[in-house]
């Protein structure tokens, strides 16, 4: 089976073993010293061999894929004779491009159900407390039929939580407004990153980004991260979220011929800097298990101290650029790095790699029976892409030969939780209105003024009264009247004498 060449020296080569390539790898290098360059020729090689690649693009400048090189020159030829590459020719690369903001790509959506209580309360950080909430919110809502698909939805049943607390609490446990308050502020943040672009629908399906062009090739997704970068915990989340789900979707295969998928994270750091214990214990998990279902990872970042000692430990092939040890913690990172390699008694390592030139490397690869090879000192192989950024209007060109386009492009905003708790609102309103109005009353009947004056004049009002008190009192002081005057006429009848 055909491998990917990595680079030469003028005794031997460094090559990628296809069947190696989801023992997942890492690039690593100072700024501008040519780690891009190998990404690239990474996932050119793959793209041959018919692997689809995914690759986060940190910089702009892994858009070149999808546009052939130019016609070599001088320096170019030169290079090319040096690694002995004769058949060498410039092409391009089938590329989709996506970008979690739509602008640079298509849109990459996942829904709120689909990331699941337990990793979205890994990346909101929440406590054990905070994180059975959310587990019954999620509860609540597949028990009423209520789609949890964006963050709209979520923050109509954290309402719907707190305003029923004591009922819910009944029936699944207790859950305290505190804690639904915590995950209100939290998700806010979030939303503050601009994960309300990325919750949603159409959500992105893995099959499309496991393609083959009409020749075979596996196409190579490339992620707009120019922006996202900027929100390492949304763009955190997004890569985790889609390692996860690669993870729980993709049937175990074992170690086959080829990877069914490799992924390029670049500037890995970021998906560690700051990172939660719990956050980073299930990179860690995902990245050691994942293996077995066909996908490799490979990171990219400037010191391979970047990435945690755990999953540094995994990555068995390594392409190191040059390193310099201006300050301690460079020095240190020199040492660290040259000490991760296969010792080669003719290369002093340590001092290769301040040493390096530009589109030179440190490179091993796992040979026969995953055992590591010896590190070489290599000039990393061209690719034949261009190297560099491309215009708006080739990326447009590209975009609109896109087989995906016309799935991801329109957003679609079908009746889910929000919409559903919402009417449900306006049904209680209607009813409390309609017992309010249907209660006994005379008012706006036909005939009701006139019942009601004849009501005042019989009963009366606060301000004067009427007829039957009128004749009540009046009939109470006649009867005193004549009461009265039988009384006197008895007492005086009987001082004088008089008859009856």
């Amino acid at each position: 089976m055909s491998q990917i060449l990595i680079g030469r020296n003028d005794a031997t080569s460094v090559s990628l073993d296809p069947r190696y390539g989801n023992r997942h790898g890492m690039i690593a290098g100072a700024t501008g010293t040519g780690k891009s360059v190998s990404l690239m020729v990474l996932a050119e090689g793959f793209s041959r061999l018919g692997v689809p690649c995914f690759l986060a693009d940190a910089k702009g400048d892994l858009a070149g894929l999808a546009m052939a090189a130019g016609e070599p020159g001088d320096k170019l030829k030169a290079r090319l004779e040096k690694l002995r590459l004769t058949d060498w020719k410039p092409q391009a690369n089938p590329v989709v491009f996506w970008d979690l903001y739509g602008k640079l790509g298509h849109p990459v959506r996942a829904t709120i159900s689909e990331m699941g209580p337990t990793l979205l309360g890994r990346v909101l950080e929440l406590n054990d407390t905070q994180q059975g909430v959310l587990e019954v919110v999620f509860k609540v809502a597949d028990d009423q039929g209520l789609l949890l698909l964006d963050l709209a939805d979520l923050r109509s049943m954290l309402g719907f939580a707190s305003e029923n607390a004591k009922a819910i609490s009944a029936q699944y446990g207790l859950i305290s407004p505190q804690s639904i308050a915590a995950i209100q502020r939290a998700l806010l943040k979030l939303e503050q990153d601009g994960a309300d672009r990325f919750f949603g629908e159409p959500a992105l399906d893995l099959v499309d980004l496991m393609r083959q062009d009409m020749s075979g090739r596996g196409v190579i997704n490339v992620l707009a991260a120019d922006q996202l970068i900027l929100k390492p915990k949304l763009y955190s989340t997004f890569l985790l979220w889609l390692l996860s789900e690669l993870f729980e979707q993709l049937p175990e295969v074992g170690d086959l011929d080829q990877p069914k998928l490799v992924f390029f994270f670049d500037e890995a750091h970021l998906l560690f800097d700051d990172c939660p214990p719990a956050l980073r214990q299930r990179v860690e998990q995902v990245v050691r298990l994942i293996r077995s279902k066909g996908v490799g990872v490979f990171f990219c970042s400037q010191n391979p101290d970047d990435v945690p000692g755990e999953i540094l430990g995994q990555l068995g092939n390594r392409v190191q650029h040059a390193l310099r040890a201006f300050t301690p913690r460079d020095q240190k990172a020199v040492k660290a790095a040259a000490e991760t390699f296969v010792a080669n008694p003719k290369l002093d390592v340590a001092q290769a790699i301040t040493r390096l030139g530009v589109g030179e490397a440190l490179a091993s690869t796992l040979g026969t029976g995953g055992v590591p090879t010896p590190v070489e000192q290599v000039l990393v192989t061209t690719p034949c892409c261009r190297i560099g950024a491309i215009t708006d209007a080739e990326r447009q060109t590209v975009r609109m030969r896109s087989p995906v386009g016309g799935k991801y492009d329109t957003p679609v905003n079908r009746e889910s939780a929000a919409e559903k708790l919402a009417a449900r609102a306006q049904d209680k309103a209607a009813d409390a209105e309609q017992v309010a109005t249907s209660a006994p009353s005379t008012a706006g009947t036909p005939g009701s003024a006139w019942g009601g004056a004849v009501h005042d004049a019989l009963f009366g009002t606060k301000r004067r009264q009427g007829m039957i008190e009128a004749l009540g009192k009046s009939a109470v002081r006649t009867m005193g009247n004549q009461l009265g005057r039988q009384i006197l006429r008895g007492v005086l009848g009987g001082l004088f004498g008089g008859k009856r």
